[in-house]
């Protein structure tokens, strides 16, 4: 690698994260770092959320990365002159030079979670470098790109994992270290995660970091959309541009395992009463008069033994269903693909209830994709249609899948905890 960072004949390119000037919130100028946070984009429930958070700080990262307007394009170039006025108001200032954030997150129940923040070059999907394991939607990937190419920026990072090599050498020992400085800024959300954020310019650090991460690939855990979003815009942009680069945060999971949860399905127009009908003796049906966690604590029973899924609507039961008729699973499940992938709770799912069961169309206006257990039964219970509470996936079912190329339906996992988005940007004029 030469130090302008591009590759020679000789040598592979590997996972190169780069320096950036971050863009951060000034704490003098808002009412609190917590205030101004957000989840990422795609995890605010709209319209609550995102009125809730709005309504946290006149300055929350919500008005960009969510900006509300009457048309797509009204609302991107309201983003971009928040944007520029922000910047002009000095409310968000540029770090004083280039460096990688090292990024922690700490709640009550004992976890911690910590990672570099950088601007990786976006690689192409033959040099097998990130990894998605997860589809994307079209229209998404255009609405982010209209969004980062009005503000020039890189909003929020997306969530990458790594595997290292399980000890504190090389990136390992580099966060340890700086953990025990004190950071930049420190704040706590209002869902008690504990954030702290540390800026590396060390040459010697950073060195660190590009030396042990060129012999890595990464697994794309959050922010899909995102990625395909940075290939898109790079590839508008002749190199070497900006665009080359986008904005993420690495963890490496041997060291910091992340939380791998499900996201639930709410389908709008079908009654549960309805789907369990369809059902029709295709699957197993038991009816479970239990509260919440005790019907989440059944699905993960069935569901060490085959495919399961819980349903619950406005009448007030859930219905574990499971067992599906492996006749039904041969006609409706392709077969071109690995095991894991056709005997994924999500698949099943997909190909056989979703598509030839219930027919519900994947499309928005008949699924939401909702992260939260609570929230995805309130809103069976208040609006009548069907929740399909879902299992999680093992990461490293995840893992060996996208090694072999195989991406899993969409929104099939959830992992976490996901960064803030609000602590650090990239404007890729900087």
């Amino acid at each position: 690698m030469n130090s302008a960072g591009h590759s020679t004949a000789t040598a592979p390119r590997g996972l190169e994260l780069t320096p950036f000037r971050g863009l951060r919130y000034d704490p003098d100028r808002v009412g609190s770092l917590a205030a101004v946070t957000s989840p990422p984009y795609d995890v605010v429930v709209r319209p609550d959320g995102l009125h809730h958070l709005q309504s946290a700080d006149p300055y929350n990262i919500v008005r960009l990365i969510l900006p509300e307007a009457g048309t797509p394009a009204e609302r991107n170039a309201q983003a971009a002159e928040t944007l520029r006025r922000w910047r002009a108001e000095g409310v968000l200032t540029p770090d004083p030079e280039p460096g990688l954030y090292v990024y922690e997150q700490r709640d009550g129940d004992g976890l911690v979670q910590r990672g570099v923040i950088g601007a990786l070059r976006v690689s192409e999907p033959e040099e097998r470098l990130v990894l998605p394991h997860e589809d994307v939607m079209p229209h998404v990937v255009a609405d982010r790109a209209d969004l980062m190419r009005a503000t020039s920026a890189n909003l929020e990072p997306l969530l990458l994992t790594y595997r290292g090599d399980g000890t504190t050498a090389g990136t390992a020992g580099l966060i340890e270290r700086t953990a025990e400085q004190p950071p930049l800024l420190a704040t706590t959300t209002e869902d008690g995660v504990h954030h702290r954020l540390w800026s590396v310019t060390d040459p010697s650090d950073l060195a660190v970091v590009r030396d042990e991460l060129s012999a890595h690939q990464a697994l794309i855990a959050d922010g899909h959309h995102r990625w395909a979003t940075y290939r898109r815009l790079r590839a508008e942009h002749p190199s070497p541009s900006p665009w080359d680069h986008g904005l993420v945060l690495l963890v490496d999971t041997t060291r910091y395992p992340l939380r791998v949860r499900a996201i639930h399905r709410f389908l709008h127009d079908l009654p549960v009463a309805k789907a369990l009908k369809a059902l029709d003796g295709s699957f197993r049906v038991r009816r479970l008069d239990v509260p919440p966690q005790r019907a989440m604590d059944a699905l993960a029973e069935a569901a060490e033994d085959g495919n399961a899924f819980l349903l619950t609507g406005d009448d007030g039961a859930f219905h574990l269903v499971d067992r599906p008729d492996p006749a039904l699973l041969d006609r409706t499940v392709p077969a071109d693909r690995p095991e894991a992938w056709r005997t994924l709770d999500a698949t099943v799912l997909h190909a056989t209830l979703l598509d030839h069961v219930w027919r519900v169309p994947d499309d928005s206006a008949h699924i939401a994709y909702i992260h939260d257990t609570a929230a995805t039964v309130d809103k069976a219970r208040r609006d009548g249609g069907t929740a399909v509470l879902m299992h999680p996936v093992h990461e490293d079912v995840v893992r060996d899948l996208a090694r072999q190329g195989v991406t899993m339906p969409r929104k099939s996992t959830s992992f976490g905890p996901k960064p803030a988005s609000g602590l650090v940007l990239r404007a890729l004029d900087l």
